[in-house]
């Protein structure tokens, strides 16, 4: 019962599940920061779960959303989303780049926490509305497959965390 719902989710209700998995590791990460405890490993599935996100909403969502709006008020509002998705790309890169460096990655991270934040609240509130009542859009099927392409997602970068484990060893 519980696959089938999963399932059944809308491409919004995928969406937003992802916003609420983000914003429960950027708690997570403020708990162990504020307890003085190692918060590597939750930064580091927050980035994999941003670029997971990204990469389904610029590949999958925002083009079909696009197609069928037509409408220039949507196009602006995918424009800034898009924006808004490069430079949390960019604050990740930022932060792979200081490797352990805990001084230089707390900042970074605290920027990438406001900046998602930021655009989770400009999507739910401008964007998501606007799409859900596009009736050329089929959100169930449109939700299916991005499903399908976050799954491929996952095992790769599991492949790769996998393969970055037995090279190291």
């Amino acid at each position: 019962m519980i696959e089938e719902k999963r399932k059944a989710l809308d491409a919004l209700d995928v969406l937003m599940q992802h916003h609420r998995e983000v914003e429960s590791l950027f708690s997570e990460f403020e708990y162990l920061h504020k307890n003085g405890r190692d918060a590597t490993r939750v930064m580091e599935a927050a980035c994999a779960e941003i670029k997971i996100h990204d990469a389904i909403e610029n590949d999958i969502f925002y083009p079909a959303v696009s197609d069928a709006a037509g409408e220039e008020g949507i196009d602006a509002l995918l424009d800034d989303a898009e924006d808004s998705h490069d430079e949390a790309l960019d604050l990740i890169e930022d932060l792979e780049d200081a490797g352990a460096d805990a001084a230089k990655r707390h900042p970074q991270f605290m920027l990438l926490i406001a900046q998602v934040k930021q655009h989770i609240m400009d999507e739910e509130t401008e964007l998501f509305p606007r799409v859900r009542k596009l009736e050329q859009l089929d959100l169930a099927a449109l939700g299916s497959e991005m499903k399908a392409r976050e799954t491929e997602l996952v095992a790769e970068a599991e492949l790769a965390e996998a393969g970055e484990k037995s090279a190291q060893a």
